[in-house]
């Protein structure tokens, strides 16, 4: 028995997207459901590629880098796909190291100014 197909709007609900995003996502060709009519039909192949999207997304790559990635499996096959997916990997873990190091340096920030305001309020009252 083949696999299920989805409607648009059990996609939607199944990855937790708007309609403007799924449909954005075929408009820049990160996926083509199947259509008849005016109605759009995802099959399994399609589903692997939004897990894959939303995944990517989780992890803060942009969209063309993801669209790139899934044409290069279509063209070149999973090795340069995998080889490609490192780079992109290392990259994205480089910017999300410094994203969280600027985000430790604004808490240790904000607890100090917090810390010092608090300090300066029991000295006022005492």
């Amino acid at each position: 028995m083949p696999d299920k197909r989805f409607s648009f709007k059990e996609m939607c609900a199944k990855y937790d997207v708007t309609p403007r995003t799924l449909r954005y996502y075929e408009y820049i060709e990160l996926l083509q459901p199947d259509r008849e009519g005016r109605a759009r039909w995802y099959g399994p192949r399609e589903r692997a590629r939004m897990t894959l999207i939303m995944r990517g997304r989780k992890f803060g790559f942009q969209l063309e880098d993801i669209r790139q990635w899934l044409l290069m499996y279509e063209k070149e096959g999973t090795t340069a796909q995998m080889q490609a997916w490192i780079t992109l990997a290392d990259q994205q873990l480089a910017e999300l190291a410094e994203q969280r190091r600027q985000m430790d340096a604004a808490i240790d920030e904000l607890k100090r100014l917090r810390d010092d305001t608090a300090e300066s309020l029991k000295a006022g009252q005492a």
